[in-house]
Parts: structure tokens; C-alpha cells; sequence
């Protein structure tokens, strides 16, 4: 799963160029890599760590991914107990119990082990992706903020372009909790905000920082339920801020909220190049890390990548929560090609007229599925994994004038095809078979499916008829 690469690479495009030739492929090549030789610096750089469902499932500490998504459903049933099932009730206990891990704060931390004099961004391999992005460019951070008002800590991930040893952009999108406790600093009259980044810390961190949580749950307390464990954090050494003390190295300093610089352009995760914009500047004013750090990073790009992975392993463990809000959802797809905020398929058990409409809607008003730009509806008994199914169910079931739903909303910050930056146009296609009651004139027609009794038969008789060899 992790090959050692010894070979002088640069940091400039060719650890992107060797890095997407390998997330491309889907058989025992495709593995993490650890360059160690890198040219023009002593720290090794780490990279598609999460490239597979395999290692998704590794960081997590589980063997597949709807593992956890099953342990949140056992958590679920809580509310539900009753004086009939409570044989249930210690083993569910012990479930909900390791679910809150808060996290524990340590005084000694090995990402304090140095801490530098002169902190410079020069001293680390960062990336420079695409011929065209800005320049080089943090891709694995985790940002540390708190809200101004509550006190609340955030941690996101957001790229940061390196401008020069001791400033970097801050990727904010304006959807974003960390932007929001930028705007929420700026209407106080502050003047910066405090802000860490972590790098290289224990992967399913590095996963918390990336999932949709409701905004006040705490990314490492969601860390802590994963791993059932508590989180080790560490105080940092120049602001009022903790981060995980086992991480690689740690950013310390402040985004001016009067502040802005040019930033991109970036090659993304839609496979196109995010268009440059202005965006707030990160001031580095310490920089602590390990002995001998690696430097975590990643490439986006077109799919699939190593991002591809972890937003599959949000789409997994956010299921249950999402059918608690719409029960009707049988389960849910977001393609790679689709890069998660552009296409969503979901299968219902529909029960009435325009279940799909009501679905597509309750959709788009859920947290970051507000981004979604198309959504497919199926019915119950449809795969909706199996891409085929789903695409011959589409060009077979809808009816153009009928099942296409356009409404118009706001749209993920890189969508580039919106002629509105933010907003725009979504739609929804009802795949469902129609009913009568929905305006169909004409009787639907049946599936072709051979009856149960000859499938038995077959079965039988299938080993004898040498089809298999």
C-alpha cells in the first residue's frame, strides 16, 4: 500500500504528474506514496494516502466504510427504546458510550519538538501542481479558528497559495465555517483572526476536517467518536489556539480581516482550473514540528483522486443521518465524475404524487447539498451503485416536458459553468416510474422479468450446462 520513492523528484509538477498516473489506476499500483528525495529540501513528502476504498477504510479503522454508518444507525435506536426490547439496551450503551471521546489536552506534544527561531515556509516541499495554478500550494491543511462570539472551535480545510516565506492565501469559500468566523471577527471591529494549520496529522483527522458536520459540532470530538478515542491536543506556542499534538507540523499566526491579495489560479478538483480571486492572507508567525516532519499532501484534478475517497467515506457515514431527516431514501450515490457537489442519485420508497419533487427539494436545503447541481431520483428497487441501471432507467423513464425540475440556487464556489459566480441553475430528473395520479394518459408499462419458478429451475441446472467455464 505505500511505495518508497528514493529517485530525486521536484516538487514542481512532477510529484503531481507521478502522483495522477498512479490515483489512476485501479489495481495494486495504485498506492501511497512517500518521496524521499526530494529536490531542494530535506523533508520527504507524503502523498494519495486515501487513494483507494481500501486505505479510506484504513484511516478509519474499519474494514469497509458503511461500518460506521451501521454503528450510527445502533446510536439512533436510543430515542426508540422500549420496555419490549430492552434486552437491547446495555449493548447499545456501550455503542453510545464510545461515541463521545472529548478531546484530551496534553502539556508535551511531538509537533513542539522544534520550534523555529525564524519560521519560514521556504524550508517546506510544497507543492506546485498545474503549470497554470498561481504557484505553489498547501493542499492537505487543517485550519484552526474559533468563532469570535462563542468561542467555538472550526476545523476546516482550505488550500493555501504560498506567497512568499511568511504569508499564504486563505482559501475561504463563503459557504464555509471558517469564513464565517472571519466575517463574524471583521463585523466586531477586529483586526485578524487567529488561525493554526496542522500538517500531517493521523489520517482520520485529516478526514474530520473535511466532513459536513452541523456547524457546532467539534471536528475533533466527530475524530473522537470515529476512532473511539480521545484526541490529543496541545495549546499552541504564539496564539489562544490547541491543535493535534501528534501532527507533522504546525502553522501559527493570523488572517487580517482588512486584508486581501490575488489568489489562484488552482487546478481543481473538477478536473478545470478554479479562476484566480481575491481572498484574505494568512500571516505565518511560528512554526513548531517534529524532529524529522513529513509533509503530508495531496493533488485534486479529474477524478478520480485521492479526495474522490473521502468524500465517498462522508457519503457512507452521513447516510443514516440523512434517512432520519427523509426515512423514504433507500440509499444514495454521488458518482466521482460527478465531484460530489454536481450530481447526487437517491432511491425512495415512494408512497405519493411527487415524492421525488419533495425529495429533490428536501435535498437541496440540507446543509452543503444546497450545492448540488443535479439531483436523479430512482425508485426503491433500483441499484443506484450500478451507474448502468441508474442511466438506463433515466433514458428509458422520463418524460422531458414532466420530469425535469430547474429551480435555481446557490452552487458550490468552483463551479465554473454557472454564468452567475455562486448561484444558479439546478435540476432535478424524476427517474420514478409515473403514476396515473402525476398526469400519465397511458397505462405504464410492465418490467420484463422471468418469473421466480424458472430462475429456480436454471439454477439448478446451471452448473451442468458449463456456462461458467
Amino acid at each position: 500500500m505505500l511505495k518508497r520513492i528514493k529517485t530525486p523528484v521536484s516538487p514542481e509538477l512532477e510529484i503531481t504528474e507521478i502522483t495522477d498516473r498512479v490515483s489512476k489506476f485501479n489495481d495494486r499500483r495504485n498506492v501511497a506514496l512517500l518521496f524521499e528525495n526530494v529536490k531542494g529540501y530535506d523533508m520527504p513528502v507524503l502523498i494519495n494516502a486515501f487513494g483507494s476504498y481500501e486505505r479510506m477504510a484504513l484511516a478509519l479503522g474499519v474494514d469497509r466504510l458503511d461500518e460506521i454508518a451501521d454503528e450510527i444507525r445502533e446510536i439512533m435506536k436510543l430515542p426508540y427504546l422500549t420496555m419490549k426490547n430492552k434486552t437491547n439496551v446495555l449493548s447499545i450503551l456501550q455503542t453510545a458510550r464510545k461515541a463521545i471521546n472529548f478531546p484530551k489536552y496534553v502539556r508535551n506534544a511531538p509537533c513542539q519538538e522544534v520550534v523555529m527561531e525564524r519560521p519560514s515556509l521556504d524550508k517546506i516541499p510544497i507543492l506546485k501542481c498545474w503549470p497554470l495554478d498561481g504557484g505553489p500550494f498547501i493542499t492537505l491543511p487543517l485550519v484552526v479558528t474559533k468563532n469570535p462570539s462563542t468561542g467555538k472551535r472550526n476545523v476546516g480545510m482550505y488550500r493555501l497559495q504560498k506567497y512568499d516565506s511568511t504569508t499564504t492565501g486563505m482559501h475561504w469559500h463563503i459557504h464555509k465555517n471558517g469564513a464565517e468566523n472571519f466575517r463574524d471577527a471583521k463585523s466586531l471591529g477586529q483586526s485578524k483572526i487567529e488561525a493554526a494549520v496542522a500538517i500531517g496529522t493521523d489520517p482520520l483527522l485529516t478526514y474530520a476536517a473535511t466532513a459536513p458536520l452541523p456547524r457546532d459540532i467539534d471536528e475533533m470530538v466527530f475524530a473522537g467518536f470515529l476512532r473511539h478515542k480521545s484526541v490529543e491536543m496541545v495549546k499552541c506556542k504564539t496564539v489562544d489556539l490547541e491543535v493535534p499534538a501528534n501532527a507533522e507540523i504546525i502553522l501559527e499566526g493570523y488572517v487580517s480581516t482588512d486584508e486581501v491579495r490575488r489568489e489562484g489560479p488552482f487546478g481543481d478538483h473538477t478536473g478545470y482550473y478554479s479562476l484566480a480571486d481575491d481572498y484574505p492572507v494568512f500571516h505565518v508567525e511560528c512554526i513548531t514540528h517534529r524532529k524529522n516532519p513529513i509533509y503530508f499532501a495531496t493533488v485534486v484534478g479529474r477524478p478520480p483522486m485521492e479526495d474522490c475517497y473521502m468524500a465517498k467515506a462522508s457519503e457512507r457515514i452521513f447516510l443514516p443521518l440523512l434517512q432520519q431527516i427523509l426515512p423514504e431514501i433507500i440509499d444514495i450515490n454521488m458518482p466521482l465524475e460527478g465531484v460530489f457537489h454536481d450530481c447526487i442519485i437517491v432511491s425512495i420508497k415512494k408512497q405519493y404524487p411527487m415524492h421525488a419533487r419533495k425529495v429533490m427539494h428536501a435535498l437541496w436545503g440540507t446543509g452543503q447539498m444546497m450545492n448540488v447541481k443535479m439531483i436523479i431520483v430512482v425508485d426503491a428497487h433500483v441499484d443506484v451503485q450500478n451507474l448502468s441501471e441508474v442511466a438506463w432507467r433515466v433514458f428509458n423513464n422520463i418524460d422531458a416536458e414532466h420530469d425535469l425540475e430547474i429551480v435555481h440556487g446557490p452552487l458550490d464556489v468552483l463551479d465554473h459553468s454557472s454564468p452567475m459566480a455562486k448561484w444558479g441553475a439546478k435540476l432535478g430528473i424524476d427517474a420514478t416510474k409515473t403514476w396515473a395520479s402525476e398526469g400519465h394518459a397511458r397505462e405504464w408499462p410492465e418490467e420484463i422479468e422471468m418469473s421466480a419458478s424458472v430462475k429456480m429451475r436454471v439454477n439448478y441446472l446451471w452448473n451442468s450446462l458449463g456456462l461458467d467455464s
